[in-house]
């Protein structure tokens, strides 16, 4: 396989109670793409995956939060889960890290309820994505367009409604995150086009 993305480094931000396949497939296929792959997370050295309603998988911590910046990644990935965004929402430093990626125009990437980070982080205006469903009122109300769609891409965000939109989903992050890396220095075009 070719390594389009050899050189590029994406943030997964979790805490406990994320969809353990919302991570663990997406960060699969990053990395068969070349890229690295770090799982963030506040003040925790492993975190807890569900299947659903049910316990998954722990997961070692490979960065805590405080310790990275944006500024250190090209990428960022945001899985869903219920608990896991709703926990990460109250966490000043964890909202003020998704605004990062959005002021430098650099791409995210969201899931299922995962798009509660980027309503929180004031990311969502004017803007076309999708997520679970429960969600749509909520994006709806912070000024952004929802759609019902497998995948939808909208100036470097690309979101997807749930687990079964992986397939697509990774597709579309890859293409999104190879393209980037193709950019002129800096990534001036995403900027241009409105990264936040």
């Amino acid at each position: 396989m070719e390594k389009q993305l050899e050189g590029c480094r994406v943030a997964i931000l979790v805490t406990d109670g994320f969809e353990q396949v919302e991570m663990t497939e997406p960060r699969k296929a990053l990395r068969e793409a070349g890229a690295t792959a770090d799982l963030i997370a506040p003040a925790k050295r492993e975190v807890q995956g569900m299947n659903h309603d049910e316990k998954g998988s722990k997961f070692p911590v490979d960065k805590q939060l405080e310790s990275v910046s944006p500024s250190q990644y090209d990428a960022l990935l945001l899985p869903g889960g219920v608990a896991n965004p709703d926990k990460l929402r109250t966490i000043p430093e964890a909202v003020e890290f998704v605004k990062g990626f959005a002021d430098a125009g650099k791409p995210i990437a969201a899931i299922c309820h995962g798009p509660w980070m980027l309503v929180e982080a004031g990311l969502v205006k004017d803007r076309k994505l999708t997520s679970w469903p429960s969600l749509r009122t909520d994006i709806r109300n912070a000024g952004g367009t929802w759609q019902d769609s497998e995948v939808v891409v909208d100036r470097g965000m690309v979101t997807s409604r749930k687990p079964d939109d992986i397939p697509a989903f990774n597709r579309k992050v890859i293409a999104e995150l190879a393209q980037g890396m193709h950019r002129p220095a800096g990534g001036e075009r995403s900027r241009k086009a409105g990264g936040g």
